[in-house]
């Protein structure tokens, strides 16, 4: 689907799994089930998508805006040799909508926007095919695609249009689902499916249904992909919940036949890098297309380095075509495995949570023979080591850690695997030492010697160890612990800041080994005394399922200040906070606040949608709760006993029926102190 999220017509999230962001506030997420499997049509026998397709679509990166044109898909195909993403795997350069005119010809053909693509679509393939790339192109199982321009979709002229794209060079078609007339969804999807085979040329078929019709179960036989969700946004709530919808799917998923949670937002902006390494972890563990979906030519070396990790790729392509699945799910602390053709497993350390976090998980649990001992890798860190069957990490918040495990008769070759740790995320009021407890501990079968470890911070602050900071050696499970008192200098201004823990030791044959954690620790004030508006003070994190957090705003949805005045059932409120669920605030009320209330509700600007439910959190406790919300209902009132409590989360669910236009308000929020 291709239009904003604030035209909702057409566009659904779906899933009761969307349970947002609550275990950053501490709330368990349990463990997703798989779904029955059903009789479903076999792969079409083609030979096509025997991998998840990767490539490159530009509407993430440029929607319907100019910069959208025949100089920008020739430069991504440049840009894929020159950078080696096509020799990482990267083949198919896809064109999406609003390449078009919005009226077809006297003959009842295509016109390409003679603005955008002055020489045509069959020179543009011509020249990614120059490259030894791939072309696709997009349209709509409707009459017209889902931008509000109106251009031609195909519905009733799907043979025509086929052969248009056969001729033109197309290798790969997206079919997108606005405007389709109510025609049932299997009939429209099936009669291209007719056409393009009619033409004779082999072209990917990608059905982007939505997941409305569950495609997952008849649509095997008719396309190499299908879409499960909604369209991703490129923000944490937004993939997190489509990475919950996907999940369950993944019986359904193999060579030829691929569930699709959309296109990457790698290096669009809305995420940090922790997180969009996360997303690609994810994605690829989860055998998903890789669709680049940001302008390369714009991309930083770090969005080059996520997208062009090979280690990372392999798993995604991994010829046996399994999806991975949930080993298990609880505080936020996820464990996928996956299946892969060498026997081995790729392992997904993810944190869904706003605090650093250990995740543990063991060989067998991931599905791996008995051995004595297993060789580890660490796909991020592209390194080797060997574990005893401990697989474990301290993960930072958002963060995944990424592995591929084998039961290894050549294990020993090499050093042993060491996890590092530091207790949660630490909370500094400036000039006020803290304590903190740093870990490491030997998961290899053999002993790490001679280890020392040492914390670093940024200039000006104060880091002393109070406990040893060195062993002569450590056998399997053995840890060393340290005690540190880190001081952030007076006056030093509220925000994340960077530590490192880094520990070296030798493996038995003499290797010399650093592990290096790096975790962050956040310079705080306590609130004033009295009763202060929650939207005047700064909180730890916000998170937002559509749109940033607002404050003494609704959310808008999409881009910050985008939002309206306070509305909840006609009461207009001057303060509180706009946010579209799922979403989680988070505040430092430093053990002195006693009380949190607020007016809450689905706020006016969507109108007759929208459903969610408020919770509030003192540190990862439930306090406080309202129950399903509806737009139907005025505010309610919620007051929260948060005494003794050092952090509040206010989090808002989307109610078990999905987020589609769940906007929300935290009006005359207030925090006494």
């Amino acid at each position: 689907m291709r239009h904003p999220h604030t035209r909702t017509t057409a566009r659904r999230l779906f899933g009761a799994l969307t349970a947002g962001l609550l275990c950053a506030a501490g709330l368990a997420t349990p463990a997703l089930a798989a779904p029955a499997r059903q009789p479903a049509a076999p792969a079409l026998a083609d030979g096509l998508a025997l991998t998840p397709p990767m490539g490159f679509n530009n509407w993430n990166s440029t929607h319907c805006r100019a910069d959208f044109n025949e100089s920008m898909v020739k430069g991504i195909a440049d840009l894929f040799v020159a950078k080696g993403l096509k020799d990482a795997g990267y083949q198919y350069v896809n064109l999406d909508d609003c390449w078009a005119l919005p009226q077809r010809d006297a003959e009842g053909k295509l016109v390409p926007g003679p603005a955008r693509f002055p020489n045509g679509i069959k020179a543009v393939a011509d020249y990614v095919h120059s490259k030894g790339l791939k072309l696709g192109i997009y349209t709509s199982a409707g009459t017209k695609t889902c931008n509000s321009a109106g251009f031609p979709g195909a519905l009733g002229h799907e043979y025509s249009d086929a052969q248009q794209f056969a001729d033109w060079g197309v290798d790969y078609l997206k079919y997108d689902n606005c405007n389709n007339q109510g025609v049932d969804a299997k009939k429209r999807y099936t009669t291209m499916r007719d056409a393009l085979r009619a033409t004779g040329r082999p072209i990917v078929y990608s059905i982007c249904e939505w997941g409305e019709n569950k495609p997952w179960e008849w649509a095997s036989g008719v396309g190499q992909l299908w879409r499960t969700t909604g369209d991703i946004s490129d923000n944490w709530g937004s993939m997190l919940s489509i990475l919950k919808q996907n999940l369950p799917l993944a019986p359904y998923a193999g060579p030829g036949h691929w569930n699709d949670p959309d296109m990457l937002e790698v290096g669009n902006g809305g995420m940090t890098d922790t997180e969009y390494r996360s997303h690609f972890s994810l994605w690829s563990v989860m055998a998903a297309p890789l669709l680049i979906g940001t302008d390369l030519r714009k991309a930083s070396q770090a969005t080059f380095d996520i997208l062009d990790n090979k280690d990372v790729i392999a798993v995604d392509q991994d010829p046996l075509g399994k999806q991975g699945t949930v080993v298990s799910s609880a505080g936020g602390r996820w464990v996928i495995a996956k299946e892969m053709k060498d026997g081995s497993r790729a392992v997904a350390l993810f944190n869904e949570s706003g605090t650093t976090q250990r995740i543990t998980t063991t060989a067998a649990a991931v599905g791996l023979p008995d051995a004595s001992a297993y060789t580890l890798r660490d796909l991020w860190q592209h390194r080797d080591y060997n574990t005893a069957g401990t697989l474990a990490a301290t993960v930072p918040a958002h963060g995944t850690v990424l592995l591929r495990v084998s039961a290894d008769p050549h294990w020993a070759a090499h050093p042993p695997a060491v996890e590092l740790g530091l207790d949660g995320s630490p909370l500094l009021e400036a000039g006020a030492p803290a304590t903190l407890n740093s870990t490491v501990t030997d998961l290899g079968r053999t002993p790490a010697r001679r280890v020392s470890v040492s914390l670093t911070a940024p200039d000006g602050w104060t880091v002393r160890p109070t406990s040893a900071t060195t062993s002569d050696g450590l056998a399997t499970g053995k840890t060393l612990s340290t005690g540190w008192s880190v001081t952030a200098p007076a006056g030093t201004p509220t925000g994340s800041y960077g530590l490192t823990l880094q520990a070296r030791y030798r493996s038995p044959d003499g290797q010399r080994v650093t592990s290096t954690l790096t975790p962050t620790a956040s310079v705080v004030v306590r609130p004033p005394s009295g009763t202060s508006y929650l939207s005047d003070l700064t909180w730890l994190s916000a998170s937002s399922g559509w749109g940033p957090v607002e404050r003494d705003t609704s959310n808008g949805e999409s881009d910050a200040g985008d939002g309206h005045p306070i509305t909840i059932g006609g009461t207009v409120y001057a303060k509180g906070l706009g946010v579209h669920a799922p979403s989680d605030v988070s505040f430092y009320t430093g053990k002195a606040c006693s009380k949190v209330t607020a007016d809450v509700g689905v706020d006016d600007e969507k109108g007759t949608k929208g459903t969610v439910a408020f919770e509030i959190w003192a540190d990862g406790t439930k306090v406080a709760s309202t129950g399903t919300l509806t737009n139907t209902m005025p505010a309610q009132p919620l007051t929260a006993d948060i005494a003794g409590a050092r952090v509040i989360d206010l989090v808002v669910t989307d109610a078990g029926d999905g987020n589609d236009s769940d906007h929300a308000d935290w009006a005359e929020a207030r925090l006494t102190c």
